[in-house]
Parts: structure tokens; sequence; C-alpha cells
């Protein structure tokens, strides 16, 4: 464990080092021919991102495409319903395709196709990151072909209709759990047929480096529009950050617009499912210790031998047995902390902001918003609460309603 700090510079919690770790986390767990691989990606970002015609082509698909900068809202009935602080939303949802994957889809799509790849493989869980990286890569003209759990399949239909439709391959995973952790297996045994001619554009802060650098970087853009926006908006900084944590892509992209805010506390929300007994839910920070899996060192849920538990969330997009190597460093470091909201608390929350403000979330979204409605009633009304609203719930509208008989 490292030791916890009080006050740590940006460029210390902006890491990774050359090796890509943050603090002891992440780096690359793989094979001596696949590190290369890894490092002429690394190496390719770090010139490719600094060109002017990658950052002007990058630029003007978020705002022109992508419909950034994505804005905040005082969510007001909700708020008076639970009494206390003021909720706030940065409009995630409001990105073309649905989300906040759209930001770092387009930026992986443009990277492999400026290193001449010949086709992307992405996994994907509740589907919205196979269709921002659908979209992308029928944007920048590379086939793209998509790893999906049979069960997620199932029941993120909506999605997977839309991935076909923009063109991509889906591939049907029907081994182990048939949820995200075997679509992240299936994609990178897919993708190490030729690492060299295909690209693996990695749906999260998560795999080894330098991917959990890289999507972070892409996700900053929240991060910043946030810092810039709420205090136009309100004439202070938020007392509170909130984001769901699967992967941990949407938390890490807003919480680095507030590292150095040390009065800020930043607050990631993990899936408590159907509870603490293992396998009923997926909180890596909240119940798992330091592993490996899936070539970086990270906390994750495990059994004795090390290897990966079975995990289960009402949202597919967070049930996934690790998590992100910066949010493990920024545990350790106390600059962050990491709850939990379990299925029902998720699903009443995903009612009431439908209901009370015309918003439905997705049911990842869902667990953020959960946390924040239970900590505003604690709170008084001077303080406000800034929930990443990181999807909308399109896609899981029918499950909700089956779920619920609506």
């Amino acid at each position: 464990m490292i030791p916890k700090q009080q006050e740590t510079s940006t460029s210390d919690l902006m890491l990774p080092n050359a090796e890509g770790y943050f603090g002891p986390y992440g780096g690359q767990a793989i094979p001596p021919h696949l590190k290369s691989i890894m490092d002429e990606i690394y190496h390719a970002y770090l010139a490719i991102r600094e060109t002017p015609a990658y950052q002007q082509e990058l630029q003007e698909l978020y705002q022109h495409y992508v419909g950034r900068p994505s804005p905040i809202y005082f969510a007001r009935r909700l708020s008076a319903a639970c009494g206390g602080a003021k909720i706030y939303f940065k409009r995630e949802d409001l990105n073309h395709t649905g989300a906040h994957k759209i930001n770092h889809a387009l930026g992986e799509a443009l990277l492999a196709k400026h290193m001449g790849k010949t086709k992307v493989i992405a996994e994907t869980g509740a589907g919205q990151h196979g269709v921002a990286m659908a979209t992308a890569c029928a944007l920048v003209g590379l086939p793209c072909e998509i790893h999906m759990g049979a069960i997620d399949i199932a029941k993120e239909h909506p999605n997977v209709t839309k991935m076909k439709i923009l063109g991509a391959r889906l591939i049907s995973v029907d081994r182990g759990t048939q949820t995200l952790k075997d679509a992240v297996d299936s994609a990178f045994d897919e993708y190490m047929q030729d690492p060299e001619q295909f690209f693996y554009a990695i749906g999260s802060v998560v795999g080894p480096h330098p991917f959990p650098m890289m999507v972070r970087d892409f996700q900053m853009i929240i991060g910043r529009e946030a810092r810039e926006q709420f205090p136009a908006m309100t004439g202070k900084l938020p007392d509170y950050v909130a984001a769901c944590v699967g992967g941990g892509s949407n938390a890490m992209g807003i919480f680095s617009g507030f590292l150095d805010d040390h009065q800020v506390q930043l607050i990631g929300v993990e899936p408590l499912g159907r509870g603490v007994a293992k396998g009923e839910h997926a909180a890596t920070l909240t119940y798992g210790q330091p592993g490996t899996m899936h070539g970086f060192h990270s906390y994750m849920l495990q059994d004795a031998e090390g290897e990966p538990e079975p995990v289960y969330s009402i949202a597919s997009g967070l049930d996934y047995p690790s998590v992100g190597p910066h949010h493990s460093y920024l545990k350790d470091l106390g600059r962050a902390q990491y709850v939990a909201m379990d299925d029902q608390a998720c699903l009443d929350a995903f009612m009431q902001l439908s209901r009370l403000e015309g918003i439905i979330p997705a049911l990842e979204s869902a667990h953020a918003v959960a946390w924040a409605m239970q900590k505003a009633a604690e709170l008084d009304e001077q303080q406000t609460i800034l929930v990443n609203l990181s999807g909308r719930g399109d896609k899981d509208a029918d499950f909700v309603a089956e779920q619920l008989q609506l």
C-alpha cells in the first residue's frame, strides 16, 4: 500500500511513468513479443497525438460530430425530492452514440488509421463501447470486429442492432460467464492472431500500458470542460464529483479535471449487485486485492489461486473483475473514495431520474445517481454534487421495464 498523502501535485497524480505504472499498478504483464507491439503503439501515440493534423481532426470531430462540449445540468426536481445538497449532471449521455465512450473511440480509431492497421478489434459489455467503436470505424473507413458476451447480447439488443447497422462484425462469446470478462478474453485471442496488422481498441482505462494512459487522455476532455463549466455556472467548485466505476474510464475522465482541487471529494461508485457474497457483485476496489489479469496489475476480485472470480452487476458495462490502475493508485493515496450501490438502489435511481427530470440514464450511470441521491440527503442546501451522467438508458429501457413489470 502507498502511504496516504494529503497533498499531491497533479504532475504526480497524472502518471504513468515510462514503464506504465501508476505507483505499483499498471505496467505490461505480457509476453516479450507482445510487449514490442504495445511499445510500438505507445511511441506511435506519443508521436501522432502531437501532430497538428491529428489534433485538429480530433477536435473538429468532438465539436461537430460528437457535439462537445456536453452541458452541465442542475437537476432541480431530483434535488428537491432528495432534500439537502444540489445535484448536477455532466451530460455525457447527450454525446453522439449516447455515452462518453465516443471520446476515446474516435481517438483510437484515428490512431489505428494513422498507424496503417487493417482491422480494429474491440470488446463490449453494455454495448456502448461497441457502438462507439463501430461508429468511429465507419467514419474512418476501417473494418471493425466487436466481441460481446452472449448474455449481454440478449440483454442489450438495441445496441446489438446498432452495431450491425453500422457495419461491425459481431462475435457472440459463449464461453465462461458469457459477459464482459469473457468478451475481453475472446477479443484478445483474436488480436493475437495478427497483432502487427490488427488494432485492439480497449474500451476502458485497463489493459497493458499504454491503454490506461491513452483512454484516460482521451476522456480527460470531460474533466477539462466540467472544471470550467461548473464554476461559471455556480460560482464555485463542486463539493463532490461522482461517477460509476467498472473499468473506470468515465470516472477517470471527470476526476482528472479536479485532481489538484483537494477540497473537491472524488467518489467512484461500484456495483454491489445482489450483495457482498462472492460472484454476486463487481465492487473491485471495495472488496478486491491487488492482482494481475489482462496484462496489468491492479485491484481485482480473485480466488485463492489469484484467478479472476465470477462477477455480476445489473449493469453489463460494470461487471468486470478488475479496475483501471489509476483508480487503484488514487484509492491507496486517499485522493478518491470508492463506494458500492446495489441493483435495487440502481433501479430506484433509474426510475427517479426518469420521472422527475425526464432523463433516462444508463444503468451504469444510475449507480452514481443512486449514491448522489443518498448523499444529498445528508448534506445541506449550500453543498453541491456533480455526477458524470456517462450514458443514456435507451439500451436498458426494455430490460428495466421487464424487471419492474412496467
